[in-house]
């Protein structure tokens, strides 16, 4: 089997179903009854808004009661989770699901097999995003020696082959000398699987989307190796839809698109229980969802197919050609603004860039979080919380942004300052920049801010 060949069968083996879908075509019309089919991730809670919390909060099948108020018809909405986007692009190509929601590089490959298999997709809006590529991080284990993307040369590192993870792990890898091929074992597993491979010690490191890195620090099981952040360049999960589907149920593609738009409202208006929301329906930690879906979280939540995020999409292609994940895909010809136009119902909402977060406090008992001007008056209020309890502190990475947990935050002192940093190698790079500036552990840094 030459590289080549290989390399598409492991492209199509990426699209084999995870979860048995339900019987019979999606989008159907049986009789008086319209069934709706919406694969979406529940724990990949970057989609939250077109997926987990969309489907508790029951938006979606409000707009189509609405509608079927006034059509007659009977709406159903069949609600399809997986791990990954792989299956639920594969389930879309066989015109079992409808609407589907998944990260950059997932929808290129469904864009590609899509227009291969004859059921072409359409991107019609985004659930999350972060201009610089803080939705993909690589860890280690808490007690692992490495100090930087370097020390991973002929190393095991696990990724979902195709995803999000897997594009930020290839361009770093790229960038720090080390080709992504053979300089590395890398391991494509699903990302429970290389969770219980670090924690098992039998890999060196795991390259994951949200909301795996931040769970894994959260719950003390690893710790931050790489900033997806260094890249620079936007990552986001967006709606993709049957082409089909689109044409023939416009309305209920806008009935989707403006619930997802109230679902987006929400979260941004009442954060805390809308992360809660998300845990309880996930079982995943409400502090790590909160990380990354908080009001300063890591993730911007916004349906506009913005031009940054568009402009990215187009740069992932040549990186899923080259892994043979792909041959070409025209994304003007995949994105498609006009379903999310006659769906709006609102101004858009204000533009955020990256590296806007704040230090943010959540205390126990509280159903809203305060925010903090620097990381050492955030540290300072954490100090006096002692009889209160803190659920979670969370701090700005000093050169990238990206928000991480503060006990978990790599810290250095500069003067009478204190700064934290996601990972060592961002901490040296600061030392390095400061004379006189030395790293710090959390406990002094709690010390030296009170």
């Amino acid at each position: 089997m030459t590289r080549t060949t290989g390399r598409l069968a492991l492209a199509a083996a990426l699209l084999l179903p995870l979860a048995t879908a339900c019987g019979g075509a999606a989008g159907a019309d049986d009789g008086n009854t319209v069934t709706v089919t919406v694969g979406y991730q529940s724990k990949t809670i970057n989609t939250v808004t077109a997926g987990t919390l969309l489907r508790s909060l029951g938006y979606f099948e409000e707009e189509l009661a609405a509608r079927g108020k006034k059509d007659g018809k009977t709406y159903e909405v069949k609600w399809q989770d997986y791990a990954t986007g792989a299956p639920i692009t594969a389930q879309m190509t066989t015109g079992k699901i409808d609407i589907g929601s998944m990260g950059d590089f997932p929808l290129l490959i469904n864009a590609a097999r899509g227009k291969q298999l004859k059921q072409p997709t359409r991107l019609v809006s985004v659930t999350g995003y972060n201009l610089r590529g803080s939705l993909n991080t690589v860890v280690t284990g808490p007690d692992s020696k490495l100090r930087s993307l370097a020390d991973l040369r002929d190393k095991k590192v696990s990724t979902s082959i195709g995803s999000a993870a897997d594009g930020t792990l290839t361009r770093a890898l790229e960038k720090a000398g080390i080709d992504p091929e053979k300089g590395v074992r890398k391991l494509n597993q699903q990302p429970s699987v290389g969770a219980s491979a670090l924690a098992g010690g039998s890999i060196d490191a795991l390259s994951q989307f949200v909301a795996w890195p931040g769970q894994l620090a959260y719950e003390g099981k690893a710790k931050a190796l790489y900033d997806g952040a260094d890249l620079n360049l936007p990552t986001f999960h967006g709606v993709t839809v049957r082409e089909e589907f689109a044409e023939e149920r416009a309305g209920v593609l806008d009935d989707f698109l403006a619930a997802q738009r109230r679902a987006t409202d929400h979260l941004r208006e009442r954060p805390v229980a809308a992360a809660e929301s998300v845990a309880k329906e996930t079982g995943l930690p409400a502090e790590a969802v909160y990380l990354y879906n908080g009001a300063h979280g890591i993730a911007t939540f916004d349906p506009a197919l913005r031009p940054e995020l568009i402009d990215a999409l187009k740069k992932d292609v040549p990186i899923l050609a080259k892994a043979g994940l792909v041959r070409d895909v025209d994304v003007d010809a995949f994105v498609d603004p006009e379903p999310l136009r006659r769906a709006a119902r609102a101004p858009a909402y204000p533009k955020v860039e990256a590296g806007d977060a704040k230090s943010e406090l959540w205390l126990k008992g509280r159903d809203s979080t305060r925010t903090y001007d620097t990381p050492k008056k955030l540290l300072a209020a954490v100090a006096a919380a002692k009889k209160t309890g803190v659920r979670a502190a969370y701090v700005p990475d000093a050169l990238t942004g990206t928000l991480w947990f503060a006990d978990r935050a790599v810290w250095v002192a500069d003067g009478s300052d204190l700064r934290a940093f996601v990972t060592p190698s961002h901490a040296k790079t600061y030392v390095g920049q400061h004379a006189g500036a030395r790293v710090v552990g959390y406990a002094d840094a709690l010390e030296l801010a009170s």
